[in-house]
């Protein structure tokens, strides 16, 4: 492929000699479009800008793209840079166009929170658009790829940002359309700039062997030629040598030395039929010393990018060992061109379905699974776990092949043969013995997954830090969304809870409650309810978002950070003391018409002896006087002209919220009896939780109302009178 800035008239000659049809008054009406659009723009090098679109249009040529293909990367910038709308490319070069320049088009003027949410959501537009129409993504491709040809002049950090987004991401996704030339050279000027040394000390060690290489080659090929030639009719055959980013894993990832790497070399064997890849494998391995365990056979068991061949290393008379790739002419276009090879060269694989709708279904799977998790972040790391290079193939009793990313366990092989089998799995056996649950399948096993017909059995939550698949990821979320709601709720409350304690985010009861609105709806949730039971199944992890509601909590806190402070330090000065009572029968002394809080840390009620507080924004906070957040000696602490007196009003008929702790055995009625008695002294119950602890044992957390101390005593003296309490505690 060409490595240069390419201009309108090589566009033009690419177009003339590729033994293709194209609309030439079209591509020319978007290339003058273009030009008027990018007239007084340059690129950081300097160069005209138009410059750009052009040479993206000359990779694409190459590729074999039609003309609608042409145009959108003619145009594919004019949204984004200049003052050029969607609704503009649509009125002059129709719908069909105009979806494709949308598609790759980038998000940079609509609002994110981060710059990784950006992305996340840049690929989830372009993942859309792809799986309506799959040109999208190769002319994104092709972008990129020329972009990383010139990347030269950005700065290193820049350089480095994009050579991570392109192994992360759309290296993985040329790699899974079967786009052999995009990947391989994504990869390697990835390469360059991730770790130059190396890079430089592969391209090196195999400059310096570049002439004995290619001689051993032709060498090679000879050998192979004059062993086929009286067997296979119309043979074709080429030498190839492993991409420096190939050698680079198997060196610095794979600890191997470069003497190690068997496919270093590699003779392609292309000829007519299915039959003759055969009869060609019987014949290279009779000539040359097949090396035990290397052969692969892609073509009955097909990649899941549509690649065919057969693989097999032999080792040659100079005791070098070589691959030879054998393939049909058909295979061999797809090999090369993936998808692309539809318009290239109008392929479709006998006997199978249509291979652009092979092409579409893993996107639309992707963003079924992101859908359903509502986390965007999630696109880039299904990318990342699910179009990896690395692939194993595993197989099922009956012999079927099931394909998995390398890392994959027995969960995730559940989960590709069917999603009751996942969820109903109990164990696993590999080649006939018991395996973990977290065991990693490799290629050539049989996997058997043990199930139970047992009702209301499921997955583990902590599958989900096990699972290598977003699919098998995603279907153990569904289960739990769809068969734990309620538990789901419970479980995400008090992780949202005890993460927002861990960062120190403390806000009133209805400032709260509209604060994880705000994020629920971020995150397209439209309740907080919603919100909860996805964190509660997976759907969302806190621990990715925090960062986020912090900082919303920092701007809330900044904003409403003097409203109250000056008006209730300067009452509390005054040397009237008011004592009229307040919000729930407290009185606040020296401080009159102001909010009361009661802190969650210790939930007083009338009984304890207690003291206020003054925060910021959210008026008095009152505390036990014996709580750990109030300083033993009030004079001594850091902000001593903040603490008030405060005491009960006499006759307050107000209830109070107060926690309590129960410890009980393990039986199935004792949450009914515990309620039923608590129920009968009219008691209202705010909130209960139950945690299985050791011994047969269960530790019962519960929030109830009542009038004050003496209130609480009775209730918790009835409540340790039940059989099979143990114990009652305020806690």
């Amino acid at each position: 492929m060409k490595a240069f800035y390419n201009d309108y008239e090589q566009l033009k000659e690419d177009m003339a000699t590729c033994n293709k049809s194209f609309d030439l008054d079209l591509i020319d009406k978007a290339y003058n479009a273009a030009i008027k659009a990018h007239e007084s723009q340059k690129r950081v090098s300097g160069i005209p800008y138009i410059l750009h679109p052009t040479s993206v249009a000359c990779i694409l040529v190459e590729l074999g793209m039609d003309t609608q293909s042409i145009v959108a990367a003619l145009l594919h910038d004019v949204v984004e840079d200049t003052s050029y709308t969607i609704s503009d490319i649509e009125k002059a070069f129709g719908s069909e166009i105009a979806n494709l320049v949308d598609g790759v088009t980038k998000l940079e003027k609509i609002p994110f929170f981060s710059q990784e949410e950006q992305q996340a959501e840049n690929f989830r537009k372009m993942l859309i658009a792809m799986s309506e129409d799959i040109r999208v993504i190769i002319i994104k491709l092709a972008d990129r790829l020329h972009n990383m040809r010139t990347i030269g002049c950005l700065d290193p950090q820049k350089r480095r940002d994009k050579a991570r987004e392109n192994m992360d991401v759309y290296a993985p996704i040329a790699h899974r359309l079967g786009i052999r030339m995009i990947k391989e050279e994504l990869e390697d000027l990835s390469l360059k700039y991730l770790d130059p040394i190396a890079y430089k000390e592969i391209e090196n060690e195999l400059e310096l062997g570049k002439d004995d290489r290619e001689h051993l080659l032709a060498i090679i090929k000879g050998r192979i030629e004059q062993k086929l030639a009286p067997v296979i009719k119309d043979l074709h055959l080429e030498g190839r040598v492993k991409s420096i980013n190939g050698i680079y894993r198997k060196m610095f990832i794979k600890n191997h030395l470069m003497e190690e790497i068997y496919d270093i070399y590699a003779v392609r064997v292309i000829v007519d039929t299915v039959t003759d890849c055969y009869n060609t494998l019987g014949v290279i391995h009779e000539a040359f010393q097949p090396i035990p365990n290397r052969f692969k056979d892609y073509i009955s068991t097909p990649k899941p990018n549509m690649y065919q061949s057969l693989h097999t290393t032999v080792i040659g008379k100079e005791g070098i060992p070589f691959e030879v790739q054998i393939r049909t002419w058909e295979m061999h276009h797809t090999a090369e061109y993936g998808v692309a090879a539809h318009w290239k060269y109008k392929l479709g694989l006998k006997g199978r379905k249509d291979p652009l709708e092979d092409s579409l279904l893993w996107i639309r799977n992707m963003l079924e699974n992101q859908s359903e998790n509502g986390d965007a972040g999630d696109i880039v790391r299904m990318i990342k776990s699910d179009l990896v290079p690395e692939e194993v193939f595993v197989l099922t009793p009956r012999g079927d092949v099931i394909n998995l990313p390398m890392g994959a366990t027995v969960i995730d092989f559940a989960y590709a043969i069917h999603t009751e089998v996942g969820n109903h799995m109990v164990g696993a056996k590999v080649d006939k013995r018991i395996v973990p649950i977290d065991y990693r399948v490799k290629t050539g096993q049989i996997v058997e997954v043990l199930t139970t017909k047992e009702r209301g059995r499921g997955p583990s939550r902590d599958w989900l830090k096990i699972v290598k698949t977003s699919e098998a990821r995603s279907k153990i979320r569904q289960w739990f969304k769809r068969e734990r709601r309620e538990e789901n709720l419970i479980q995400g409350k008090g992780e949202v809870e005890r993460e927002f304690e861990r960062v120190g985010i403390r806000l009133s009861e209805a400032k709260l409650k509209e604060f994880l609105l705000r994020v629920a709806k971020k995150h397209r949730y439209e309740t907080v309810e919603k919100f909860y039971e996805a964190v509660g199944y997976g759907g969302i992890l806190l621990s990715r978002i925090m960062p986020q509601v912090k900082d919303e909590y920092n701007k809330l806190k900044l904003k409403d950070k003097a409203l109250v402070e000056e008006n209730l330090l300067g009452k509390k000065a005054t040397t009237t003391a008011s004592k009229k009572p307040k919000a729930k029968g407290v009185v606040i002394d020296g401080i009159d018409n102001c909010l009361v809080k009661f802190s969650k840390c210790c939930n007083p009620i009338p009984g304890d002896e207690i003291i206020g507080f003054i925060t910021r924004g959210t008026g008095v906070s009152l505390h036990k006087r014996n709580c750990f957040n109030v300083p033993g000696d009030i004079k001594k602490s850091a902000e001593p002209d903040r603490w008030v007196s405060a005491h009960w009003a006499n006759g307050s008929k107000e209830e109070f919220n107060s926690d309590i702790k129960i410890l009980a055995i393990d039986k199935a009625s004792i949450i009914a009896e515990i309620t039923m008695q608590i129920s009968y002294m009219h008691v209202e119950i705010q909130s209960f939780k139950l945690n299985k602890v050791k011994d047969g044992r269960s530790r019962i957390y519960m929030s109830i109302l009542v009038k004050n101390m003496e209130h609480l005593k009775s209730v918790m003296a009835k409540i340790s009178k039940i059989n099979g309490v143990i114990s009652v505690e305020r806690s």
